[in-house]
């Protein structure tokens, strides 16, 4: 067996699971952290009421975590379901809208100094990766079909 027969091997096989791993590592991150939120045990509770108590301080932070966690766990659901991936990522990239708004919203807390986070800068940063999953997710998508819709 040779080197270059062996990368292709390599490659096959990461190929093959990339799509599946993607979606179960974005499911386990999303349900988790989520049902943590639900249950009321999630370390970024404090995070996520201190954005609330800016953003929108009118709505109760535990009724809000419970909300935002089943949210959350109802998005890993998604990419676990065949045919529900658009869905999925189009609330993902909303979700990550939301959980992007500390780093200018809530500076103190994100951020130690000019380009150094703080661990929950750093929580927060560490999103992009679970775009690029998703991203990896969707560019594996077929496109619709003429007349197909969403909905």
């Amino acid at each position: 067996m040779t080197y270059r027969s062996i990368d292709l091997k390599v490659l096959h096989f990461l190929r093959k699971i990339s799509e599946p791993m993607a979606r179960v590592g974005i499911f386990i991150i999303f349900f988790w952290f989520g049902f943590l939120k639900v249950l009321g045990l999630s370390p970024a509770s404090p995070l996520v009421a201190a954005l609330l108590h800016v953003t929108m301080p009118f709505i109760p932070a535990p009724v809000f975590l419970a909300w935002f966690g089943a949210l959350e766990c109802v998005i890993g659901l998604l990419f676990l379901i065949k045919g529900a991936e658009r869905l999925a990522v189009v609330a993902l990239f909303l979700h990550m809208i939301t959980t992007a708004m500390p780093l200018f919203l809530l500076p103190h807390i994100a951020w130690t100094g000019m380009m150094v986070p703080t661990l929950e800068g750093q929580y927060i940063i560490k999103n992009l990766a679970i775009i690029a999953a998703a991203i990896g997710i969707a560019a594996h998508l077929h496109p619709l079909h003429k007349g197909h819709h969403l909905c």
